[in-house]
């Protein structure tokens, strides 16, 4: 065994029995109880033996480093599907989706019949101003070709430090013209609401995942459709489509502020882990941004985690009529705990549970209205606009809002 491999073995270890040490009493305690667990000296020794056995008789060498971190990894991974071990660049990445800021192009893009494509550049980014356009397939960046099944490691070329220069070649149309920009990076946000207003006077807004701004660009887009309604002299909103279809989720304590921009009072959502920290309550604060006018939320499969918080919360409380399909039925809260040198663990430390106090972990929210998802529902961007005819959902929703503002028009007539 080298001396290398023998110091990191130490280290491993030392850090094992360091473990059992500081567990002390209770693994003495319950010794006589539990006699076929094996002690901690034997484990590490395990670990030892396996890691020795690879470093010699794996058909290829492996770094010691590669090694160790796949350990963490699988150790960490193998706790539950929503557990993980983040390497720096992997921490990064969480903490760029979860603020919506970062340096780069500005592009939004995914995987079509095996190609990256450009879904949209995103306002006022530099791929928006050289004119690159949704639809575009991606060819190569910096003049290296680009590969469909490797999304995120293009994402991470187009993204650097700000005022630094990388070149996109892009193909377009059914002719697929060669075109080549020269984008300086810049800094970039990507704001996770968007916003229509929808006729007569019926506001719309999609929420693509949940971060740091995410409630306060919602108040945003609120604030925009009411003084639009308010110039064009047609009074106020009459009701409100709150979209989280496919939004996988993000900052709890976003969902909580969202949440809290529709009630006046009540519980939003509990938790309850292990720790003190990981036990909670939150709840409403007086102000209803809507005063009150009527609300119909979307959800289907892909509605999971903080948008569940969401729409349970405003369920619960009958503050919105819930249309779609069931949701993903994730009731888990992962903690990020940052570790050394820039890397981290995302470890679940919460089960949360509804203001009725139900859990919906493998679960789900069960919608009000069921309306099968028929995959017309628009993306990120609102890349051209929203299908008010054909999608099935949206329409549901719309014409429920009709329903409830005749009905409040009657009442208000009839208490006249």
């Amino acid at each position: 065994m080298s001396l290398k491999v023998r110091g990191i073995l130490v280290l491993v270890i030392g850090t094992v029995m360091g473990l059992c040490l500081s567990l002390g009493g209770a693994v003495i305690a319950h010794r006589d109880r539990q006699p076929g667990e094996e002690p901690g000296w034997q484990q590490a020794r395990l670990f030892a033996e396996v890691m020795e056995r690879v470093k010699r008789d794996y058909v290829e060498p492996v770094d010691d480093q590669v090694l160790l971190e796949s350990a963490i990894r699988g150790m960490v991974a193998d706790l539950d599907s929503h557990s993980q071990y983040l390497d720096e660049r992997e921490y990064q990445d969480i903490r760029i989706s979860t603020s919506g800021n970062y340096s780069g192009v500005g592009l939004e893009v995914g995987t079509r019949d095996d190609e990256i494509v450009v879904i949209a550049p995103i306002d006022g980014s530099p791929a928006s101003a050289a004119g690159i356009a949704a639809g575009d397939t991606i060819a190569a960046i910096d003049g290296e070709p680009v590969v469909a099944g490797k999304l995120q490691e293009a994402i991470r070329r187009l993204r650097g430090e700000a005022g630094t220069r990388v070149s996109l070649t892009v193909l377009r149309g059914a002719e697929e013209q060669v075109l080549v920009f020269d984008l300086r990076r810049g800094s970039v946000h990507v704001a996770s609401v968007t916003h229509e207003l929808l006729e007569p006077a019926i506001g719309y807004v999609r929420i693509s995942q949940f971060t740091d701004e995410t409630a306060s660009e919602l108040g945003t887009a609120i604030d925009t459709m009411t003084d639009e309604l308010a110039q064009a002299d047609r009074g106020a909103l009459d009701g409100l489509v709150l979209d989280l279809r496919n939004n996988p989720g993000g900052i709890l304590d976003a969902a909580v502020d969202v949440s809290d921009l529709f009630l006046n009072a009540g519980v939003i959502v509990t938790a309850d882990g292990r720790t003190p920290e990981a036990r909670f309550r939150r709840e409403a604060h007086r102000g209803d941004i809507l005063d009150g006018t009527a609300m119909v939320v979307l959800v289907n499969r892909g509605s999971a985690s903080a948008s569940e918080i969401v729409a349970g919360a405003l369920q619960d409380h009958h503050r919105a009529l819930i249309v779609g399909t069931s949701t993903f039925g994730k009731g888990l809260v992962q903690t990020v705990m940052p570790l050394s040198h820039g890397r981290a663990i995302k470890l679940t430390t919460s089960r949360y549970y509804t203001p009725s106090g139900d859990s919906i972990q493998n679960i789900g929210i069960a919608p009000d209205v069921v309306v099968e998802d028929d995959g017309r529902h628009p993306g990120r961007e609102l890349a051209g606009g929203v299908d008010r005819a054909g999608d099935a959902q949206l329409v549901e929703a719309i014409e429920r809002l009709r329903r409830s503002r005749v009905m409040h028009s009657r009442a208000t007539l009839s208490g006249s």
